[in-house]
């Protein structure tokens, strides 16, 4: 299902993907981002440190001529960057889901978790890459997706089904358990995280990870 297209529709929209507080930044980015040639997918919603957002699925905008994003501000490149995670095209949304991992900033969080759940393999890889601090007992990555997930736990529990669909359809024969699965690795990296943020165990919604054995659960 797509949104009306109504450009004021469609930019009030991509300001609801973060924090009120961000509003006019994400309306400057909007300023030089080129016309959609599709109004954007409908959102998902998800909620960031107390307040909800809601993240388009799909994005179908061209990416702005690059002196226009060196006349952003950090935190604007930002916005421009997470906003473009959404596009339609993988190869979009990999480059720029390169220039996010290492922010630290918890709005950025969803949109990194989401591509998580994707079918790319070399995105699933770019998030691992990103994460370095992912798998640090007390390291600032770790909290930063801890507190997310655990306010979130519908929303991982999703993503976590479609690793594992994912998984079973495309990569199945390249990754014959699922612990082998590079995505099985983030999810399990996500699960350390949210564990250390809650100080209990969490629901799990995929097979347990078979890292030693070649055969695949059913």
């Amino acid at each position: 299902m797509q949104l009306p297209r109504d450009p004021s529709n469609v930019a009030h929209t991509l300001v609801a993907a973060f924090p009120t507080r961000l509003a006019g930044d994400v309306q400057s980015v909007l300023a030089v981002m080129p016309e959609a040639s599709s109004a954007p997918m409908m959102p998902f919603e998800v909620e960031v440190q107390g307040e909800t957002v809601a993240i388009p699925s799909r994005l179908y905008n061209k990416e702005p001529d690059p002196g226009f994003e060196r006349a952003l501000s950090g935190t604007q490149q930002v916005i421009l960057h997470c906003l473009y995670s959404r596009h339609h095209d993988g190869r979009v949304r990999q480059r720029h889901l390169e220039q996010i991992t290492a922010s630290g900033e918890p709005w950025t969080v969803p949109f990194v978790v989401e591509l998580a759940g994707e079918y790319v393999l070399e995105i699933i890889e770019s998030i691992g890459r990103g994460l370095p601090g992912l798998a640090e007992p007390g390291s600032t990555q770790r909290h930063l997706y801890g507190e997310f997930i655990a306010r979130n736990p519908a929303f991982f529990a999703r993503i976590e089904r479609r690793v594992v669909s994912y998984w079973s359809c495309y990569y199945r024969w390249r990754y014959g358990a699922f612990g082998l699965y590079p995505g099985c690795v983030l999810l399990e990296a996500f699960r350390g995280a949210v564990v250390e943020q809650v100080g209990a165990q969490w629901p799990r919604h995929t097979p347990p990870p078979l890292a030693n054995t070649s055969e695949a659960p059913a």
